[in-house]
C-alpha cells in the first residue's frame, strides 16, 4: 500500500503520542528499504552514514545534496522519514527558516536542527541564538501548512558528557520555542535520561543509541519516546566491508563466508518493485 506525504506525516505524529518506538537510520535507498521489509514504523536519515557514501566526512556535504538525499529516501519507501538537517546549513534564523522550508518539500514528516556551530570544533550557539534558530524553524513549517515534525537537538553531550544541566536547559529552551520532539545526543545514565524526559515532558524525548547499552524495554519504562542509531548501522556495514576487504588484500577469501544470497536481497528488493 502506498501512503500519501499527508498520511505519511500523520501516522509520524501519532508515533509520538504514546509509547516508544525504535527509528533506524538508513543511508541510501536500499538500507531504506530493507529496513522497512524488516517492519519498522518509520525511519531517520543519518548525515553521517550519507556523507560517508560520498566518500567525504560528517558535515561536509552540501544543503542541495542533503535535500535531494532526503526525497530520495522518501520516495523509496512507505514510511514517515525524519530528516537529520544537520544544523540546518546556515548560521542566522533567517537562513535556517529557508532551508527548513526546503526540507519540507522533500516530504519528509519530521526534521532535527542541531545547535552545532560548523565552523567551530565542538562549538555549540549560544543558547538565546539556539532557541531562535529553533522558532525560526517552527515559524517556516507552520507556514508552509504542513503537518511537520520539528526535532531541536544540543549536541553538547557528546563533547562534554558530564554537561547533562546545559544540555537539560536548551531543550526546555527549545520545547518553549515550539520543538515537539527533544533530542541530547550522548546522554546515557538512567537517571540522566529519567530527568531529561520529566524536564521536556509532556513533549518527548529521543535518545541515541550508538552501542550497546541499555534495551528498547529499559528506556521505554524511563518515559522516552522515540530510540534511534544515528550512523551505527552504517558502521557496522563499513566494519564488515573492511574486515573482509582486509582479507581480501592479504589473498583470503574466507571473509566472503557470512554474505546473504544475492538471490535473497534480490526477491526482497523486487518486492518494492
Amino acid at each position: 500500500m502506498t501512503h500519501t506525504v499527508a498520511e505519511k506525516r500523520a501516522t509520524f505524529r501519532a508515533l509520538h503520542h504514546q509509547g516508544c518506538f525504535v527509528l533506524p537510520n538508513p543511508w541510501d535507498a536500499g538500507s531504506a528499504r530493507m529496513l522497512q521489509h524488516l517492519g519498522f514504523v518509520a525511519l531517520a536519515s543519518t548525515s553521517s552514514g550519507y556523507a560517508w557514501t560520498k566518500g567525504q566526512p560528517d558535515y561536509a556535504v552540501t544543503c542541495t545534496e542533503v535535500l535531494q538525499h532526503l526525497a530520495s529516501l522518501c520516495q523509496a519507501v512507505d514510511l514517515p522519514v525524519n530528516a537529520d538537517f544537520e544544523s540546518g546549513f546556515a548560521a542566522g534564523p533567517e537562513g535556517v527558516a529557508v532551508n527548513v522550508g526546503l526540507a519540507i518539500k522533500t516530504g519528509v514528516a519530521g526534521l532535527s536542527i542541531e545547535d552545532r556551530e560548523i565552523e567551530t570544533p565542538f562549538g555549540l550557539y549560544d543558547k538565546s541564538l539556539a532557541v531562535s534558530r529553533i522558532r525560526a524553524a517552527r515559524e517556516a513549517i507552520d507556514r508552509s501548512g504542513e503537518d511537520v515534525i520539528l526535532v531541536a537537538r544540543t549536541e553538547g553531550l557528546l563533547s562534554d558528557p558530564g554537561a547533562i544541566h546545559p544540555a537539560i536547559d536548551k531543550l526546555v529552551a527549545f520545547a518553549e520555542a515550539g520543538a515537539d520532539c527533544l533530542y541530547a545526543p550522548g546522554v546515557r545514565e538512567k537517571a540522566d535520561i529519567a530527568t531529561m524526559v520529566r524536564a521536556v515532558a509532556p513533549k518527548p524525548l529521543n535518545v541515541l543509541m550508538m552501542g550497546p547499552g541499555l534495551s528498547a524495554a529499559e528506556l521505554a519504562d524511563l518515559g522516552v519516546r522515540r530510540i534511534s542509531v544515528g550512523g551505527a548501522l552504517a558502521r557496522v556495514i563499513w566494519a564488515a566491508l573492511l574486515s573482509a576487504a582486509q582479507q581480501l588484500k592479504a589473498g583470503s577469501f574466507d571473509g566472503l563466508a557470512g554474505a546473504i544470497p544475492g538471490q535473497h536481497l534480490n526477491e526482497i528488493f523486487g518486492s518494492f518493485v
